[in-house]
């Protein structure tokens, strides 16, 4: 699950016209990294949430900067229901 959510994540960077060709696990996704402002960060969190239909509140969105790619994809995971949960 972790690799399809990192693939999304890079898919969506690419969508966003950010390139991915430095990016990997321990790229921090803020400035110190990939470099996204808060703006493209809570748009990446959209598209996250959207697509897995998971949800981050306002304080965790806040602290993303400072985590790395690996970092938020292994957030993200625990997440997801099952398909079966439904």
């Amino acid at each position: 699950m972790i690799d399809q959510i990192r693939q999304f994540v890079l898919d969506s960077l690419t969508e966003m016209n950010y390139s991915i060709d430095d990016i990997d696990d321990d790229t921090v996704l803020g400035p110190a990294g990939a470099d996204l402002e808060s703006l493209a960060l809570a748009e990446l969190v959209v598209r996250v949430e959207d697509h897995f239909g998971v949800k981050f509140d306002d304080d965790e969105v806040e602290t993303l900067a400072g985590i790395t790619v690996g970092e938020f994809c292994r957030a993200v995971a625990p997440r997801i229901q099952p398909a079966s949960a439904h």
